[in-house]
């Protein structure tokens, strides 16, 4: 077990700060956080590469959170580029969509992205992201190296904060009312959303690497979801939203891709 490590039965109870406040509060104090973490991972001698494994060309598809799309994940992409890795965005401008209808898309962007790099990726998820990352690496752990989720509530996706509970239902109404690209009340609490929690308590691949990181800071997510007892879990101290930006996951990220790159030439070795 690495210094980040935590097992599911270590967990204490307890929830993150934020739940019980009123969602008005948690999500001005996640706003603050986000650019504190922002600003802090400039400063930090890990955006520069310091201690950081080079990647290899090894391939890393990302996936942004609810509500968010490409975008929101550019810095971490700009930040494996510069450490040798190949990067690829999931072509989601607004992570809204029925998780089906996602994962099938998805899917078809990894095959792409994979045929033509000639080997297996690494896929980063933020939020839902991560449960989307799960369910792609179920379905082709062929395709998958490894997943990596960042606060993503693989145990229960309804495992949420009021002030997102009501963004959610927002979507679900609007994708009710026929506005295209959102999910529906079934993706909710209908089939759609019974099919997906079956999808994901089914045994994860053994060969593909499971990485978990989480935070009992979180204040959007209740972090006991996220202790998926098929990863490796990591303990930080992040806000939901700032994960994509917070420098100790770059660290955590920098040494869990640099391991698996390492694999990866290892094997490249023994084929040749």
């Amino acid at each position: 077990m690495n210094a980040y490590a935590l097992r599911v039965d270590d967990a204490p109870d307890a929830v993150p700060p934020a739940f019980g406040r009123p969602p008005t509060v948690a999500g001005l104090l996640g706003g603050q956080r986000l650019w504190y973490e922002a600003a802090s991972l400039m400063r930090d001698p890990v955006w520069h590469g310091k201690g950081v494994p080079d990647g290899g060309g090894m391939p890393v598809l990302l996936v942004p959170g609810f509500l968010a799309g490409d975008p929101s994940l550019r810095t971490m992409r700009r930040w494996l580029r510069a450490r040798d890795y190949w990067t690829c965005t999931s072509q989601i401008r607004f992570n809204v969509d029925c998780t089906r209808l996602s994962v099938d898309r998805l899917e078809r962007r990894l095959v792409e992205f994979t045929d033509k790099m000639g080997r297996p990726t690494a896929i980063i998820g933020q939020s839902r992201g991560g449960t989307l990352a799960k369910l792609v690496a179920m379905r082709r752990p062929d395709r998958v190296s490894g997943i990596f989720t960042l606060g993503s509530p693989n145990l229960d996706p309804m495992a949420i904060n009021r002030l997102l509970e009501r963004q959610v239902k927002l979507v679900a109404a609007l994708g009710e009312a026929g506005v295209p690209g959102m999910f529906r009340e079934d993706c909710i609490h209908g089939d759609c959303a019974e099919e997906v929690r079956q999808m994901l308590a089914q045994p994860f691949p053994p060969g593909v690497r499971y990485v978990a990181v989480y935070s009992r800071t979180d204040g959007v997510v209740n972090w006991k979801a996220c202790l998926d007892p098929a990863a490796e879990h990591v303990e930080v101290r992040s806000s939901h939203v700032g994960m994509a930006l917070n420098p100790t996951i770059y660290r955590v990220l920098g040494a869990h891709l640099g391991e698996l790159a390492a694999e990866g030439r290892r094997q490249s070795i023994r084929l040749v």
